[in-house]
C-alpha cells in the first residue's frame, strides 16, 4: 500500500516533494502526542511543534467544530473572537508589542513584517544569517540559505560550538557591522535584521552571551529594525513564551506562525500600534483568510489549552529533563559533539569525532530511521544537516521521555 502512495503522489505532485525517512510513514491518526500508522503501529511524536497542544486535543476539535457549523466568512466584518484573540495573543508580549496583522502562514507572516520595516524605515537591505531559513514566496526565499546580493546581505550565524574567538559575542557583531557598511557602501538604505531568537533552523546553536542585544543596538543606530521570527521557537517552546525572552532582547516586529493554530491555518505579525498603522496606511494589505471566526475559534483554543495545563512550564521543566539525561548518555558517545537544548526543544551535533567536530550527516540520518523503527519520530536539520532535532507537541511528559531516552540509549551506544 506504501509503494502504491507513493508512487501515486509522485504521480500527482513530481518527484521531489519531500518525504521523511527512508522508508516513508503513511499515517492515518494522531492523538497527543501519539500518531499511527496505517498498520495500527503507535509512534511518539517528537519533531512536530505544528500540533504544539498535542494531536486533535478534544478542546481544539470541538472549537473548530462548532465554530463551522456556526460561522466562517471572510474578514470584513467586525468580530468578537478574532480581537479578543489577538488582544489575548499582544498581552503574551513585551510591552512594546501593541497591534497585530493576521495571516495564515508563517511565510506571509515575514513577508508582512519585510513590507512593515520597509515602510517604516524607507529602506531596502536586509541581513539575515547564512543558514536561515524564513518561508518560501519569492522575497522571503531570498533569506534562505543567502548570498551577498544588492538587497540581502548574510552573517554567519551565532554560535559557540565551532566559534573559536575569544569573544565570540564580539566576533558575529562585527560581521553584522561589516554587512551594514556594505550595504552603505551599495547605496542601499538598510532597513533591518530578520532572525530567529534561537536560530532554529541554524541548529539550535548556544547564541553567545550578549550578542542578540548588541545586535539589536547595532541595527537601530543604522537607522534599521529587528525582527524575530518565532515560528519555530516562540509560543512556549523555550520554556518561555517567546524566545526574544531566552535570548534576551527586544524586537520591534514579531513574526508567529504553525503553533498557533495547532494544525488550522494562522500567523501574525506584531509590532508597535504606530508600526502597524503605518503599514496599514502605506500598503493597503489584506489577506481573505485571515481574521477569520475559525482562525479565532483555533487561536483562543490553544491559548486556553496552554493556561489551563500550563504548557510553558512543561515545556521548560520536561527540556531540562531530557537534556540532563542526554547529556548523561552522550558523554560516552564519540559521534555527538554537543548537546543544546531551550525548553523542550533538543539539539544533539551528530558528527564524526567530538576532536575533529566534523560534521556527520549520514550519522544522523541513520540515527533518525533507527529511532524511527523504534517507534520515534524526529528529524535531522541544522546548518550541516547532522543535528538530532527533537521538538515534540507541549504536552510532551516524563513518560515519554523516558521511553525515548531507552530507545536512544540503546540505538546510540550500538
Amino acid at each position: 500500500m506504501a509503494d502504491d502512495l507513493l508512487e501515486r503522489r509522485q504521480a500527482i505532485f513530481g518527484r521531489g516533494a519531500h518525504l521523511f525517512y527512508q522508508e516513508p510513514l503513511t499515517i492515518v491518526k494522531g492523538d497527543g502526542v501519539h500518531l499511527f500508522d496505517v498498520s495500527g503501529k503507535s509512534y511518539i511524536d517528537m519533531y512536530n511543534n505544528v500540533p504544539c497542544i498535542g494531536h486533535c486535543h478534544p478542546h481544539l476539535v470541538a472549537a473548530i467544530h462548532d465554530q463551522v457549523r456556526t460561522l466562517n466568512v471572510h474578514n470584513r466584518y467586525l468580530h468578537d473572537g478574532i480581537l479578543r484573540y489577538a488582544e489575548r495573543l499582544v498581552a503574551t508580549h513585551h510591552d512594546g508589542i501593541e497591534a497585530v496583522v493576521m495571516s495564515c502562514t508563517g511565510t506571509e507572516a515575514n513577508e508582512v513584517a519585510m513590507l512593515m520595516a520597509r515602510t517604516v524605515t524607507q529602506g531596502e537591505g536586509f541581513i539575515c544569517t547564512d543558514a536561515a531559513y524564513h518561508g518560501n514566496s519569492a522575497a522571503v526565499r531570498q533569506l534562505t540559505r543567502a548570498r551577498n546580493s544588492k538587497l540581502i546581505k548574510p552573517i554567519p550565524f551565532p554560535e559557540s560550538y565551532r566559534c573559536n574567538e575569544e569573544d565570540k559575542a564580539a566576533y558575529f557583531i562585527e560581521q553584522l557591522e561589516a554587512q551594514i557598511a556594505a550595504f552603505k557602501r551599495d547605496n542601499v538604505k538598510f532597513a533591518g535584521l530578520l532572525i530567529c531568537s534561537l536560530c532554529a533552523n541554524e541548529g539550535l546553536p548556544d547564541i553567545p552571551d550578549g550578542f542578540m542585544a548588541a545586535a539589536v543596538e547595532c541595527v537601530h543606530q543604522a537607522g534599521g529594525v529587528v525582527i524575530a521570527d518565532e515560528v519555530q521557537a516562540g509560543l512556549g517552546r523555550s520554556g518561555r513564551w517567546w524566545g526574544y525572552e531566552l535570548s534576551h532582547f527586544r524586537p520591534d516586529i514579531v513574526v508567529m506562525g504553525k503553533p498557533l493554530g495547532s494544525g488550522v491555518p494562522l500567523a501574525a505579525t506584531a509590532s508597535s500600534r504606530q508600526f502597524v498603522e503605518e503599514f496599514r496606511t502605506k500598503s493597503g494589505y489584506f489577506n481573505t483568510f485571515a481574521s477569520s471566526p475559525l482562525q479565532a475559534a483555533a487561536g483562543n483554543a490553544v491559548l486556553n489549552v496552554f493556561e489551563q495545563e500550563n504548557l510553558v512550564d512543561n515545556a521548560a521543566r520536561i527540556g531540562a529533563y531530557l537534556a540532563e539525561q542526554l547529556q548523561a548518555i552522550n558523554v560516552d558517545v564519540a559521534e555527538v559533539g554537543d548537546t543544546r537544548q531551550k525548553g523542550l526543544f533538543v539539539a544533539i551535533e551528530w558528527v564524526e569525532s567530538k576532536a575533529t567536530k566534523q560534521p556527520d550527516r549520514t550519522g544522523a540520518v541513520k540515527v533518525v530511521n533507527a529511532l524511527k523503527e523504534r517507534g520515534f519520530l524526529i528529524g535531522n536539520a541544522g546548518a550541516f544537516g547532522n543535528v538530532l532535532k527533537l521538538r515534540p507537541p507541549l504536552v510532551f511528559a516524563q513518560e515519554h521521555a523516558d521511553a525515548f531516552l531507552d530507545a536512544y540509549r540503546d540505538i546510540v551506544s550500538a
